[in-house]
């Protein structure tokens, strides 16, 4: 089968022209992309040079093209044949009259620090571009010319280069069978990975309950193209329920890849596993598997700099990168962050970047969230580019508001400006200045301690812009040697200034001040908080094929739709859950009240309902709070009560390490008490199962604290849904109760208990928001009404 696809084994997506014999191409391969392939040479540089952005290096094209002559082409549609292979690209600009090609490249600074590897890759480019213009016309010979644009003084540097055409035909040929060789490989893995993955079977003789309606919701949505949520329960399995559907979607041209994203390094472990898994069952799945993980886990040597100059494993990365490419590829399977780092080492490149160029050539990538919906997500970026057809799966899709909230963020702190100020060198200190001073100015003119805006001041920001514009062409002069203060203060503050571009009403801009005194003068922080994240994930969830997001708790649908910006027609599927009712004890203590002014009250009364179930049933228990104020005081007041409970808790400075000896006293057989915050690290992802755990209490409605952020973002979501206490307090705070009490039964021989407490549970709103297979049994401790019509306030 001729597939049209991209060096990397992945489709095109462009009509292109037939070979010279009318038979269909192979490969469709861009010059960019092939060049990328072929000729990149020499070190790894990551040191930090201002560049142009997107819009001022479409400015630069314009502006060169301007300045030339009547006549003068741009933008020239070149194709050319060789063996299977059509490469095809765009010039940028011809002169007929000087028989001069040109490649148009912007830069900020100094050309001089525009990396060798970038600067052979862009003469590559132009001599591809050179020969396929000279076929195209007849051409004998081509003069072929680099112009670089300096954005900030709007000078041209010209380097240009005579050829014969022979020679530029020669160099053409050249990399075009260095690529072929390859492409061709990855032709016969891609057809053989198709061919597995349509007879591919479920690993385990019968699907779990729940399991294959999932499977089946799955596996439409990526062969039709849709958006799909789902709200299915722990025990099910999900992670193989939309891994086994979205591969088999595979096949049949219908996806170039999947994309596996998890908010832990939990879920990425499952869905690694769960490729092992399908991988056993066959025998032989020709998948390729890789683990992207963050850079400082992957980095080898954490201190130095991503240069040839300073780290031994980017110098020469280019150079040694296609044999560790080429071994990855021989050996196959999953490449997980163990076996790439082997794989680096072996090569002497580095694992974090092996692992980015490894995403090109992989059928699945698991990764975190930040991958794909961060601003700068590089396996968005990839799909973008390279036109791919990806099936995005995400894992525990609650967590995504929250996260896709802080990618959006930004804060600027007045006490990091005087500390970049302070360190800055003196070309730099009076922009530095001249910020500190509007600043300055701002504070004195408001009293305010807190106080959202209904936008950024125009002065100050354009201060901010002014200071961020001197420290990019300080940089582009002088690239190293900057204080990390003031790289620090840079870099956020160019964060800051590009969504304050974007800033409209799903964003809050507010500022917190605080007043001078004892001398000191008052300083200030101003933030901008993403508080509906959906139009900024709205861009990635179009650029995928197909988007599913699953998790336990992915209701109401509307709530979760319109905050995380997935289309009207997005389909909903509530998968039953495979547990029975009668496993799982759910009672509430309606006669206590846990909001802020009833605390002290209900400390003696929750020690009682401990005790009373421990006494009744003796095992390990969790309880949570809303706080760690009132974690320790709960845990203080049962010990209190029955000092010969064991009882221990998590605290605010717990570590990984005490985390796990948390995590540790939950053993089979054992007895105690734990208590934990809800929300933290012990409320989900964490499996507990048989006797490890038999109870949870629950001491609170899980809803945020009521405060001048979480108002402010109450008045945003009720302009917007016209369900401002809903979108902001209740649906988040009843996600982390179930969230919580999920993690009682973790099988189908599990049986448990869970308590509710607080008279709030009683309402019939909230009762709805429970899991529909849960049946709410008794009142605990002393009956009482409840006033039952009035708003469930926040802060319990």
């Amino acid at each position: 089968m001729n597939a049209r696809i991209r060096p990397d084994g992945q489709r095109d997506g462009l009509e292109s022209a037939p070979l010279p014999d009318g038979s269909a191409p192979a490969y469709v391969v861009a010059v960019r992309a092939l060049c990328e392939f072929t000729a990149r040479q020499g070190d790894l540089d990551l040191r930090f040079s201002p560049s142009p952005s997107a819009q001022e290096g479409q400015a630069g094209h314009v502006l060169i093209a301007k300045r030339r002559g009547p006549g003068y082409e741009t933008e020239i549609v070149l194709a050319g044949a060789y063996r299977e292979l059509l490469v095809r690209g765009r010039a940028d600009g011809y002169d007929p009259v000087a028989n001069r090609l040109e490649e148009f490249k912007t830069y900020r600074g100094r050309l001089e620090a525009v990396p060798a590897n970038r600067r052979a890759l862009h003469w590559a480019q132009a001599k591809m571009y050179g020969h396929l213009l000279c076929a195209a016309r007849g051409l004998s010979n081509l003069d072929v010319a680099l112009v670089y644009l300096d954005i900030a003084t709007e000078r041209e540097t010209v380097l240009s280069e005579a050829y014969a055409a022979a020679d530029l035909a020669s160099f053409f040929r050249e990399q075009c069978e260095h690529f072929l060789a390859w492409a061709l490989a990855e032709r016969a893995h891609r057809q053989a990975r198709d061919a597995a993955l349509s007879g591919l079977r479920f690993p385990y003789e019968q699907f779990r309950p729940g399991q294959r309606e999932l499977a089946v919701a799955v596996y439409r949505a990526a062969r039709d193209g849709r958006a799909l949520m789902v709200q299915a329960p722990t025990g099910i399995g999900k992670t193989l329920g939309t891994l086994f559907p979205a591969l088999k979607a595979c096949a049949g041209d219908r996806l170039d890849k999947v994309f596996f994203l998890a908010a832990k390094t939990s879920g990425r472990a499952l869905a690694l596993g769960a490729i092992d898994a399908l991988r056993s069952a066959a025998g032989s799945l020709p998948v390729r598997a890789l683990e992207l993980v963050a850079r400082d886990k992957a980095c080898e040597n954490p201190g130095r700099a991503c240069h040839g100059d300073d780290c031994p494993l980017a110098r020469g990365f280019y150079d040694r990168l296609p044999a560790a490419r080429a071994e990855a590829v021989a050996v196959g399977g999953t490449w997980d962050r163990a076996g790439v780092r082997r794989l680096g080492l072996a090569h002497g490149v580095c694992p974090y970047f092996l692992a980015q160029e490894l995403v090109r050539w992989s059928d699945v990538v698991v990764g975190d969230y930040n991958y794909y919906y961060d601003g700068s997500g590089l396996l968005y970026a990839l799909t973008a580019m390279c036109g791919w057809r990806v099936a995005v799966l995400v894992d525990e899709a609650h967590n995504l508001i929250e996260r896709a909230r802080g990618m959006y963020s930004a804060s600027l702190d007045q006490a990091a400006l005087k500390a970049a100020r302070a360190a800055a060198p003196g070309a730099l200190r009076r922009p530095l200045g001249a910020l500190e001073r509007r600043w300055s100015a701002w504070n004195r003119l408001h009293s305010a301690s807190y106080q959202s805006l209904p936008a950024v001041p125009a002065g100050w920001l354009a201060a901010l812009q002014q200071a961020t514009a001197a420290v990019t062409d300080y940089l582009a002069e002088m690239p190293v040697g900057m204080d990390p203060a003031v790289q620090r203060f840079y870099f956020d503050a160019l964060h800051f200034t590009r969504l304050a571009e974007q800033f409209g009403d799903h964003s809050l801009f507010d500022v917190r001040l605080v007043h001078a005194r004892e001398g000191r003068p008052a300083s200030s922080t101003f933030s901008l908080r993403n508080v509906v994240p959906a139009p900024f994930l709205a861009v990635r969830h179009a650029a995928a094929r197909a988007t599913v997001l699953f998790s336990g708790t992915l209701g109401p649908p509307d709530f979760y739709r319109d905050m995380l910006g997935l289309p009207g027609h997005a389909g909903w599927l509530e998968v039953g859950s495979p547990f029975r009712s009668e496993q799982l004890s759910v009672r509430i203590a309606a006669h206590v009240s846990t909001r802020f002014h009833d605390r002290e009250r209900s400390i003696p009364l929750i020690g009682s309902l401990i005790t009373e179930q421990y006494a009744a049933r003796p095992g390990n228990y969790l309880v949570f709070a809303s706080s760690f104020d009132y974690l320790r005081r709960l845990s203080d007041g049962l010990r209190a009560q029955a000092g010969d409970l064991p009882v221990w808790e998590q605290t605010p400075e717990m570590d990984e390490g005490g985390r796990e000896e948390f995590l540790a006293r939950f053993v089979e057989g054992g007895r105690g008490v734990g208590f934990a915050v809800l929300g933290g690290a012990f409320s989900e992802g964490v499996d507990l199962p048989g006797s490890r755990l038999i109870g949870v209490f629950i001491a609170t409605l899980g809803l945020p604290q009521v405060n001048e952020v979480n108002e402010k973002m109450r008045a945003v979501m009720e302009a917007r849904f016209g369900r401002g206490f809903e979108y902001t307090y209740l649906y988040p705070g009843l996600r982390k109760v179930v969230q919580a009490a999920g993690r009682v039964i973790r099988t189908e021989q599990d049986e448990g208990m869970v308590m509710l407490i607080d008279d709030r549970y009683r309402r019939q709103d909230i009762r709805r928001l429970l899991p529909t297979w849960w049946r709410v049994g008794g009142v605990a401790g002393p009956r009482r009404e409840c006033a039952g019509t009035r708003e469930p306030r926040p802060g319990g």
